[in-house]
């Protein structure tokens, strides 16, 4: 005999080993799996099938006797013919039997679907998927704000929840219907669901040359621990770093730009900047210069002057903040100018962690 409550009995009503299982068969839901892969561009695999209209990431249903993980395998090898072990998962999402449009006669009891993490795959990698006869006719990366337009809306939610799971690294997510339980403020953003800001220009080390008008000043602020300072759109989510364009009153001097920009979009100070380098588009003799500097402090944020947007400043690790640009294969070069600067103004390397909001004074 088994104890245990029925809907509308009292607890601690015995029941049968047969009536249980009954129960709970009746309560059963579908298991399945999918696979969030990105290059390292930070764009997301997606593959057109032959059955519907809308793509999908890798994954399906976890057969009998199969663990997710197990079925995550298994799916990669059958999809795109890859061998390889999945044993990190990103997300686990309750999906309910009215939040897609399945057909009645599916009898869609729902899901609980685990969305594990594929890693980020070089070109070697790619170079290695190799498609089924049917079901998968092609694959694509894409931009993660593509996704919405590309997946079914479920799919789409559950995508990118798991992807800024991922980026905020604080272990597994718990979605209803695509959506997180306990949100972080990349959620409550929707960081990603607008386009990334894009400079896939050539890093350079050094000033940039006299005849080079400069666009943009931005600047890597080091808080203590080694995270650095990225400032949040209010309205799309979208990440910028601490900085803008010079103004008449700058006087051209580019220090004087960013301590203006980061005192207007952040309510931050900091100390004596380093000249990273810039990168520059060619096609238009415009550069943006790239500076590192330790943060002092940071008072209460207010309306940006330019924009009139009150920016969420956020603290996350320089690798976390790459995945939020699209800075195209150069992003690797700026990277490591921006670890060297690191290690001259003293500070460790931060431990990929979860992401920090700051919302009042803080100094250092």
């Amino acid at each position: 005999m088994t104890t245990t409550s029925v809907p509308g009995e009292p607890l601690g009503t015995r029941m049968s080993d047969e009536a249980y299982g009954a129960q709970r068969a009746s309560a059963a839901l579908w298991a399945g799996t999918s696979v969030l892969i990105t290059n390292q561009l930070g764009k997301v695999l997606v593959q057109h099938v032959d059955y519907l209209d809308t793509c999908l990431l890798p994954g399906g249903a976890v057969d009998k006797s199969e663990s997710p993980a197990q079925a995550a395998t298994r799916e990669l090898a059958e999809e795109l013919g890859v061998t390889t072990t999945v044993d990190r998962c990103l997300a686990v999402d309750w999906v309910s039997p009215d939040s897609i449009s399945a057909p009645t006669a599916m009898r869609f009891p729902g899901e609980i679907l685990h969305v594990f993490d594929g890693g980020t795959w070089d070109e070697d990698q790619i170079g290695e998927i190799r498609l089924p006869p049917r079901e998968i006719t092609a694959i694509e990366f894409v931009e993660p704000a593509q996704l919405p337009d590309l997946l079914s809306p479920p799919d789409a939610r559950r995508a990118l929840s798991a992807l800024r799971g991922r980026i905020n690294a604080a272990g597994t997510v718990l979605l209803e219907n695509g959506l997180p339980l306990a949100p972080t403020v990349l959620d409550r953003l929707g960081v990603l669901q607008t386009a990334r800001p894009t400079y896939r220009y050539p890093w350079q080390h050094g000033p940039a040359p006299h005849d080079l008008t400069i666009a943009q000043v931005w600047a890597w602020l080091f808080a203590p621990d080694g995270r650095v300072l990225v400032l949040l759109e209010p309205d799309t989510g979208v990440a910028i770093l601490p900085g803008g364009t010079p103004e008449e009153q700058d006087q051209g001097d580019p220090v004087s730009t960013l301590c203006r920009e980061a005192e207007e979009e952040a309510a931050a100070c900091f100390g004596d900047p380093l000249l990273l380098g810039h990168v520059t588009d060619p096609t238009v003799r415009r550069g943006y210069l790239r500076y590192a500097a330790a943060l002092t402090n940071v008072s209460l944020a207010q309306p940006d002057p330019a924009t009139g947007h009150t920016y969420t400043r956020i603290l996350l690790t320089p690798e976390q903040a790459t995945d939020l640009f699209d800075w195209g294969p150069a992003a690797v070069d700026q990277l490591a100018a921006v670890h060297q600067a690191r290690r001259h103004l003293g500070f460790p390397r931060a431990a990929r962690q979860s992401v920090t909001q700051l919302t009042g004074p803080t100094a250092w």
